[in-house]
This record gives structure tokens, C-alpha cells and sequence, in this order.
């Protein structure tokens, strides 16, 4: 990656993280428990597996939405953190006893099975209309998602984010998997936004 692409992805995520942390956390809490009823939307059937991710920080909370999906037949799996470049998507059960795996984020113990997602939604620190993403710095969605593009699979890609993480431009480079929707508080939404 370019120094310029890092510096500018890097004032990005800061500004839009910034935004994000600034939104009242009422707010906050009243989008994350509507989530719920966005579980129709996103049209998963039965047996479907869906890999989510427990929130950190000020992130929107997929729990009411994860919990939804469960409810209506789909299989839920969230990421562990097995090094500093990989994640691995193990299966989880609403209720199930859960490990810390770093970062402040949470998932299953070595013993759930891995599972490989047919839809993904994916956490992001920025997006922009186009659908490009910028994360938390690690790389580990990028890598995950090349993983599974290398065995056959590929996920339907929805980023989860508030409408203040949007941005104008990200500098998107060739190892940058863009996303194909955005969940927010304005509902579900294809790439590319409208204006």
C-alpha cells in the first residue's frame, strides 16, 4: 500500500470515527435495537450461515439483528482472532458462553466449528458511496474474504455502519474488497448511494 493511500485512509477513519463516537448513545442504542427489524430485508433463508460480530467501542450493535436472523432459521458464526492477520468465522448460539479475543471484542471458544459465511456483515470505521471501506487497520476482512474467494465462496458482502461514517472517496486499492450493501440507520441499502 501507498504512503499516500495510508494517510489519507488514516485521516478518514479518524474523522469518521470521531462522528461515530460523537452521535448521542441513546441514538446510538435506538438504531442498534431496530436492527432487529431489518432482519426480513436482508432475505437469509433457512440454514443460511451469516457471520456477524460482537461491538466494540461506540460500533452499531448487531445483536437484536443476530438474534432475529437465529429466529428466523439463519446460522450465525462471528470472527475469532487467531494472530495478528487472521480470523476465523466460528459458530454462535445466542446465549452461548463467549471468550474475550482482543481488540475488546468478544466470540466462540476453539470448540465451536468454523464455519464459511454466505452472507457477511462486515464492521467498518468509514464507506463511501461506491462501497468502499475502510476498517480498523489490521487488514483481517480483507484477508478473510480472500481466503474464501480462493475456495469458491463468495459471500454477499454488508457493511454496517451510521450514515456519519460515510465519506467522500476512499482510495480503494486491488486487495480492498468492496462491499456490495450498506446497513445503517437508513435501512438496507445497495452500492452504489445515491448522492
Amino acid at each position: 500500500m501507498n504512503s499516500a493511500a495510508i494517510d489519507i485512509k488514516d485521516r478518514l477513519r479518524t474523522g469518521a470515527l470521531a462522528r461515530r463516537d460523537a452521535l448521542d448513545p441513546g441514538f446510538r442504542a435506538r438504531v442498534s435495537a431496530g436492527l432487529g427489524e431489518a432482519a426480513g430485508a436482508l432475505g437469509v433463508a433457512p440454514g443460511s450461515v451469516v457471520s456477524g460480530f460482537w461491538p466494540i467501542r461506540s460500533e452499531i450493535d448487531l445483536r437484536p439483528l443476530m438474534a432475529a436472523l437465529a429466529d428466523g432459521g439463519g446460522r450465525l458464526c462471528l470472527p475469532a482472532i487467531l494472530d495478528r492477520t487472521t480470523i476465523a468465522f466460528r459458530e454462535y448460539v445466542p446465549g452461548m458462553p463467549l471468550i474475550d479475543m482482543g481488540f475488546g471484542t468478544k466470540g466462540p471458544g476453539a470448540d465451536a466449528a468454523v464455519l464459511d459465511p454466505d452472507l457477511m456483515l462486515v464492521p467498518l470505521a468509514a464507506f463511501d458511496a461506491a462501497g468502499n471501506r475502510i476498517g480498523y487497520g489490521a487488514g483481517h476482512y480483507d484477508r478473510a474474504i480472500a481466503r474464501l474467494h480462493a475456495k469458491g465462496r463468495f459471500p454477499r458482502l454488508i457493511g454496517t455502519a451510521f450514515d456519519c461514517q460515510r465519506v467522500e472517496a476512499v482510495p480503494a486499492e486491488a486487495h480492498d474488497a468492496p462491499l456490495g450493501e450498506i446497513l445503517s440507520e437508513s435501512g438496507l441499502r445497495l452500492f452504489p448511494l445515491a448522492p
